[in-house]
C-alpha cells in the first residue's frame, strides 16, 4: 500500500486515538497563524500583539486560515505568584494581564497562543514550566489560550534519550488534557532525541531542527549539524535549504493532527529574494509544516501579501487528504560558487490530483525535464497506470501580481501544450527558484476525480490485473499439458 493511501486511511484512526494521548482533536491540517518572535523577539507588549491581530483581520488573512495569534517568549513577570505559583504577565508589557488581551483577540474572531519552555527557564531567561505543568496549563486555559508553543531551553539535563525527552513533554500533554480546554500543543524540541518517533502521539507538531533565520542557503556555524539523526547541538541561524534537507525523510512520520514543524515563516522579512521566499512558502506548504507568519503584519508589502495569500499553494497545506511531500530525486548540477542541485518533490492531493515541485538550489539557471516515470513511480509499483495517463498541469504561481495586490483568488490556467503524457515540457528555472504544478487527470479542470470514481477505477484496475494473472496461469497450464503429452 502506497504512503498516500495509508495517510488517508489514518484519519479516522487518528481521531479515535486522541483520547489515549493528546485529547484535543485539533490541527487535522497544519495550523496557521502569526507569532511575535521572528520580528519582535523580547520587545513585545499588548499593543504590538493587538495591533497585529487587528491587522490580520483587516488584511483578511484569517480568511486564508491564519487564525492563531501566538505570544512568544518574554511575556512573563520576574517571579511566580507566591501563593498560587502562577506565572503573572509582565505588568509593564501587559498592564491589564493576559486574559484581557486574549479576550480582544477572540473578539476579532481569532485565537490566542502562549509560549513557555520545558525547562526551569525559557530561552529568553524567563520563568519556565518544568515541574509546574499543571499549574501553568490551568492558568493558560483560564485565560482562554488555545495554543501552546513549548520550548526546550534549560531542561536540567533531562534529555539525551527519547524516553527522557518524551517524559518531560508528556507531562505537559497530561496537564493540557486535564484543563478540558482544547489547545494546540506545539513542541519546540529542536529535533533532538528522535522527536519524530515519540511526539506524534503526545503533540500536534514538533520542531525538527534548530531555529530558522531569513537565509536561503547560507552556511552558518551556529547551525552546525548536517544530520539531525545524530545532532547534539541544533543551534539556530538555520537556512531554508538546510531545514528542508532535514525534513526530506520525515514526511512518513506525520499524519492528521501531528505534523513536522520546520519553524516559522520568514516571508516578508529581510534576507531573501522574492524567488527564495516563494520556494520557502511553497515547500513549507507541501511538506505540511505549520504556516506561522513571523513578519510585521502591520506593514506588509504587496509582494508579501501576494506570497502569503496564494490560495492555490495554501490549499496543498490544508487539503485534508494530502500527504506530506516526498523528494523523488536530488541531482547535482553545474554551478558557480557552490554545490548546486536540482530537486523533484511530489505530494498526493484529494481526488487523484498531485502537487509537483522542481527546485533549483544552484546559482545558475537550469533547464529540467520531469518524466512521469519519476513522478508516478510509487503508483506504478502499486499497479497503477498513472504514468501512462494524460495530465493537465497548472502552474500555481503563474499570473500572481506581486506589485498590485488583489485578495481575490485567480483562476488556474492550464500549462500551454497540455494535456501531457510521459513528461512535462522542458522547464527553465531561475537560480534559487522553483516551478510548482497541480497535476490533474485530463479534462477535469484541475478538480480531479471523485472518490467514488477513483474507487471504481481502482477496483477495475485490480480486476484487470487478476484477469491478466489468471490468463497467464491458464496459458502456462496449457503449456505444461502439451509438454507432458510430448507435443
Amino acid at each position: 500500500m502506497k504512503f498516500s493511501t495509508i495517510f488517508v486511511a489514518l484519519i479516522p484512526l487518528v481521531l479515535a486515538s486522541f483520547t489515549k494521548a493528546l485529547d484535543n482533536g485539533l490541527a487535522l491540517t497544519p495550523q496557521m497563524g502569526w507569532n511575535t518572535w521572528n520580528s519582535y523577539g523580547c520587545n513585545i507588549n499588548e499593543n504590538i500583539i493587538l495591533d497585529a491581530a487587528k491587522a490580520i483581520k483587516a488584511e483578511g488573512l484569517d480568511k486564508f486560515g491564519y487564525n492563531y495569534v501566538v505570544i512568544d517568549d518574554c511575556w512573563q513577570a520576574d517571579q511566580r505568584d507566591p501563593e498560587t505559583k502562577v506565572i503573572p504577565a509582565d505588568p509593564k508589557k501587559f498592564p491589564r494581564g493576559l486574559k484581557a488581551v486574549v479576550d480582544e483577540i477572540n473578539a476579532l474572531g481569532l485565537k490566542a497562543g502562549i509560549y513557555s519552555s520545558a525547562g526551569t527557564m525559557t530561552c529568553g531567561h524567563h520563568i519556565g514550566s518544568l515541574d509546574y505543568e499543571e499549574i501553568d496549563a490551568k492558568a493558560w486555559a483560564e485565560d482562554g489560550f488555545e495554543y501552546l508553543k513549548y520550548d526546550n531551553c534549560f531542561n536540567e539535563g533531562r534529555e539525551g534519550t527519547s524516553q527522557l525527552s518524551r517524559d518531560r513533554y508528556f507531562a505537559m500533554t497530561n496537564a493540557l488534557n486535564k484543563t478540558g480546554q482544547p489547545m494546540i500543543y506545539s513542541l519546540c524540541q529542536w529535533g533532538m532525541d528522535a522527536v519524530e518517533n515519540w511526539a506524534p502521539t503526545i503533540g500536534n507538531s514538533w520542531r525538527i531542527s534548530g531555529d530558522i533565520y531569513p537565509s536561503f542557503n547560507r552556511y552558518d556555524d551556529r547551525c552546525p549539524c548536517e544530520d539531525m539523526q545524530n545532532c547534539k547541538l541544533p543551534g539556530f541561524h538555520c537556512s531554508v535549504a538546510k531545514i528542508l534537507e532535514f525534513a526530506a525523510p520525515l514526511g512518513q512520520k506525520a499524519y492528521p493532527g501531528a505534523w513536522n514543524d520546520l519553524d516559522m515563516l520568514e516571508v516578508g522579512n529581510k534576507g531573501m529574494t522574492r524567488d527564495e521566499q516563494i520556494v520557502h512558502f511553497t515547500m513549507w506548504s507541501m511538506v505540511k509544516s505549520p504556516l506561522i507568519m513571523g513578519n510585521v503584519v502591520t506593514a506588509m508589502t504587496n509582494q508579501t501579501r501576494a506570497i502569503l495569500t496564494n490560495k492555490h499553494v495554501i490549499d496543498i497545506s490544508q487539503d485534508v487528504a494530502s500527504s506530506p511531500a516526498i523528494r523523488l530525486w536530488k541531482r547535482k548540477v553545474e554551478d558557480s560558487g557552490g554545490d548546486g542541485n536540482v530537486q523533484l518533490w511530489k505530494s498526493s492531493l484529494s481526488n487523484g490530483t498531485y502537487a509537483v515541485a522542481v527546485i533549483n538550489f544552484s546559482n545558475k539557471e537550469q533547464k529540467v525535464k520531469v518524466s512521469f516515470e519519476d513522478v508516478f513511480l510509487d503508483e506504478y509499483l502499486s499497479e497503477g497506470d498513472h504514468g501512462d495517463r494524460a495530465w493537465d498541469a497548472y502552474d500555481l504561481w503563474q499570473g500572481v501580481d506581486f506589485e498590485t495586490y488583489s485578495a481575490e483568488t485567480r483562476e488556474l490556467q492550464p500549462l500551454e501544450g497540455g494535456p501531457f503524457k510521459e513528461e512535462l515540457p522542458e522547464l527553465t528555472i531561475r537560480p534559487h527558484a522553483l516551478k510548482v504544478f497541480k497535476m490533474a487527470p485530463e479534462g477535469t479542470k484541475g478538480l480531479g476525480t471523485s472518490p467514488e470514481e477513483l474507487e471504481r477505477r481502482s477496483l477495475e484496475e485490480k480486476r484487470l490485473v487478476m484477469m491478466g494473472r489468471a490468463k497467464e496461469w491458464q496459458e502456462k497450464r496449457e503449456e505444461r499439458r502439451r509438454d507432458t503429452k510430448g507435443l
